[in-house]
């Protein structure tokens, strides 16, 4: 299991630290939500400030874009250091030619879905993505709970991946927690995201460390 902390949930005043912190801890990725405060209702950053934190972390910056138009700004996070980025198929944009953007600029291409869209809709562009995302909550704000039901998605997911002998990870998002990453991992799922569990904890490496033992 991959966790990637989600730096919505840290110290926003303290970001080059709270980095470098979670780095130290044994973080796998940096998974930053881009919030346009219009596909969800709320606000976060956007590539200048993504650009800025990217000196401070070799781990991969793993790019969500909650966002209405996603492909007019992949160049964008492209440029300020996105290693992996995922949009969601319920965005304005059209999903094969976002697609083509993030690959055309070398960076891994992945798709999100929300908790009310079926999976289905990511199978025909499966054999082009580096991961699927299924959120386990609405998007939008951290500190949500689990919603379990959506391991049927990742279990459909699964086997269409093996069936196709395919290297697709899938992410979930949303819930992670010591409580929670269990019924993840027993679905098929490659990497958490995982913000209070982690920025909210008093040892952060003693909380991802915890959480990759339940996997085992």
């Amino acid at each position: 299991m991959l966790i990637a902390p989600s730096l919505l949930s840290c110290d926003f005043s303290r970001f080059k630290e709270e980095i470098e912190r979670v780095d130290r801890a044994g973080a796998d990725w940096m998974h930053l939500d881009v919030m346009d405060g219009h596909f969800v209702p709320n606000l976060t950053f956007g590539a200048p400030v993504i650009k800025k934190l990217r000196p401070h972390t070799e781990k991969p910056f793993d790019v969500h874009l909650m966002i209405s138009q996603p492909h007019r700004y992949i160049d964008d996070f492209c440029k300020a250091g996105a290693d992996i980025i995922s949009f969601h198929t319920e965005s304005d944009s059209d999903i094969d030619e976002t697609l083509k953007l993030i690959e055309e600029r070398g960076v891994k291409p992945a798709l999100a879905i929300k908790p009310k869209t079926d999976i289905d809709i990511v199978l025909p562009y499966l054999d082009r993505l580096y991961m699927v995302l299924v959120m386990t909550v609405e998007p939008g704000f951290g500190g949500q709970s689990f919603m379990a039901d959506m391991m049927d998605k990742v279990k459909r997911l699964r086997e269409e991946i093996a069936r196709r002998n395919l290297p697709t990870l899938i992410q979930v998002d949303g819930g992670i927690a010591k409580d929670t990453i269990r019924t993840a991992y027993e679905a098929g799922v490659d990497v958490c995201v995982a913000g209070t569990a982690v920025f909210g904890a008093p040892d952060a490496k003693e909380a991802i460390d915890e959480m990759k033992k339940l996997c085992q």
